[in-house]
Order: structure tokens, then sequence, then C-alpha cells
């Protein structure tokens, strides 16, 4: 079982960025795709972006596609989340996600961090 811990997040002004990342402990990163996925209040959890074990496969909602870029070091057992051209939409607790196969449903994966919050606010 992998143990999952998110960091990185915080207040931002429109415009700016962030990048999150997503520590495992437990059992090697290397072994599971991970995804991000995100909920502000009063809404559904939604899919942000994964990343195959490999890093050779990389998926993208449109609402984040050109700014947001998600990457794997598993050598550091960590995934990012680089966040760009932040919008207020964008707030929302942030969540990573290990699963065994790729994929854009949070049904898909089963060891989820605690998340971090992200707020963009002038």
């Amino acid at each position: 079982q992998v143990q999952l811990v998110e960091s990185g997040g915080g207040l931002v002004q429109p415009g700016g960025s962030l990048r999150l990342s997503c520590a495992a402990s437990g059992r090697t990163l290397s072994s599971y795709a991970v995804g991000w996925f995100r909920q502000a209040p009063g809404k559904e959890r939604e899919f942000v972006s994964a990343v195959s074990r490999s890093g050779g496969s990389i998926y993208y909602a449109d609402s984040v596609k050109g700014r947001f870029t998600i990457s794997r070091d598993n050598a550091k057992n960590t995934v990012y989340l680089q966040m760009n051209s932040l919008k207020p939409e964008d707030t929302a607790v942030y969540y990573c996600a290990g699963s065994r196969v790729s994929g854009s449903s949070r049904y898909d994966y089963d060891y989820w961090g605690q998340g971090t919050q992200v707020t963009v606010s002038s």
C-alpha cells in the first residue's frame, strides 16, 4: 500500500503560479499511475491531470490544458503539478491519487492524499 502526501498549495494572485508535489511512502510510486483531482466548495471532485507509471502517457482536463504541466520523478518518488496562469476558478482543494491504471475517473484510483488548498484571489 502506498501513502500519498500533497504539498505546495497556498494563496496566489490571478495569473500567478504554484507547483504542487505529491510524495509517496510505503511503496515505490513508479508502481502507480498518478492523477491530480480538485474539489471546490459545493462541487464534485473533478479530474485535473494524470500521468502513467512510466510517464510516457499524460492526460489533462480541457480546463487546464496549456496552463498546467504534470511530471514525475520516480527516483524521488514524487509527482508534480506545475500550475501557471492561475485563475480564480482554479481555487479548490487539490488531491493526488494512485492507481494501477491511468484514468480520468476518480473511481479508477485506490489511494488518495489528504489534499492541499489552492486559493487564487487578488
